[in-house]
Parts: C-alpha cells; sequence; structure tokens
C-alpha cells in the first residue's frame, strides 16, 4: 500500500456486524475518500489475543480478493464491493472463523497480502500494516458512504454498555 499519513484519516466504526456480538470494524477513511478496512480495537481476534491459523481471501469457489487486478486511473478491473460483501476470512487455532466485511459500498483497490505470510500483523498492528484491504468509494458517494457508521465517540459508548452488562 502506498504510504497513507494515518494522522490525515478519520476513524469510523461498525459493530456487531452483520448481527455477529463484538465482531466490530474499523474503517479509516483519508481526505482523499480513500478507506482502508481494519479490525477495531474490541474485534475477538484482537481482544481475546486469539491465535491466528491463517487467513483466506477466497471468499467463495468462483471469487478470491486476491484475483482483485486494478489498473489506471479510473481503477479499471476493481471488484465492486457493497457493504456486506466478505472481504477475507480470519481462521482461529480455537476452531473459531471470522468473516471480515467491506461495511462500505467501493472499488476494491487492494488487499494486504502480507498478512497472509504474518498473520500476526493483524494484531500487532491492526490499524497500519495489518489492514484488511483499500477501499475506494465512488466520487459521488464518498460523503455519504460513512453514514451508519459511528464515530470514534457513538463507537466507545457502545463499547461502555457493553462493558457495563459484561460486569
Amino acid at each position: 500500500m502506498k504510504r497513507l499519513n494515518y494522522q490525515a484519516m478519520v476513524n469510523f466504526f461498525s459493530p456487531d456486524v452483520k448481527g455477529n456480538p463484538c465482531e466490530d470494524h474499523c474503517i479509516l477513511q483519508h481526505s482523499n475518500r480513500i478507506c482502508v478496512i481494519t479490525l477495531a480495537d474490541a474485534h475477538p481476534v484482537l481482544q481475546k489475543g486469539k491465535a491466528i491459523e491463517r487467513i483466506s481471501y477466497q471468499i467463495s469457489a468462483n471469487c478470491s480478493r486476491l484475483q482483485n487486478k486494478v489498473s489506471g486511473k479510473s481503477k479499471r478491473g476493481a471488484q465492486f464491493l457493497t457493504e456486506l460483501a466478505p472481504l477475507c476470512r480470519i481462521f482461529c487455532s480455537d476452531g473459531e472463523e471470522y468473516t471480515i466485511y467491506s461495511c462500505i459500498r467501493g472499488k476494491l483497490i487492494e488487499v494486504n497480502e502480507n498478512i497472509l505470510d504474518n498473520p500476526s500483523l493483524l494484531q500487532a498492528k491492526p490499524s497500519t500494516e495489518g489492514y484488511i484491504a483499500v477501499v475506494l468509494p465512488k466520487f459521488e458517494e464518498s460523503k455519504s458512504v460513512t453514514r451508519g457508521l459511528l464515530t470514534r465517540k457513538e463507537y466507545e459508548d457502545i463499547l461502555l454498555k457493553r462493558f457495563n452488562l459484561i460486569s
């Protein structure tokens, strides 16, 4: 991935993706509208320090995110994603499996192949080198793409409620 200034990114959150408790995703949106999909801090893979066995971008028999070939300024050939499009699957040594979703509409620009060989990056540096994918929303949707996502403050409020229910 080209070097992005992570200080220039705004964090948005999608909690309990597809109704799965605590399976929270984080979307880092840069001022140039590029969005980086990562795991949120409260995701079980990060929160519980699960051992990652492997990560797969093979979504179905006919769909692999690794086959995404993008070229040119208009990003020709990019796979178009909806909010609930799966990006990858994380397989943990305890048998748990987590599907990571796009959470936003746009063109899949890049997947992070580095986490295939080094899955620990996902846990050690989830917001930088351990990102999942890079998505570029349509220009006309770039402002509205984060509607339905939570700001950091709103997400922290949800985490507080969750924590109070647990303890």
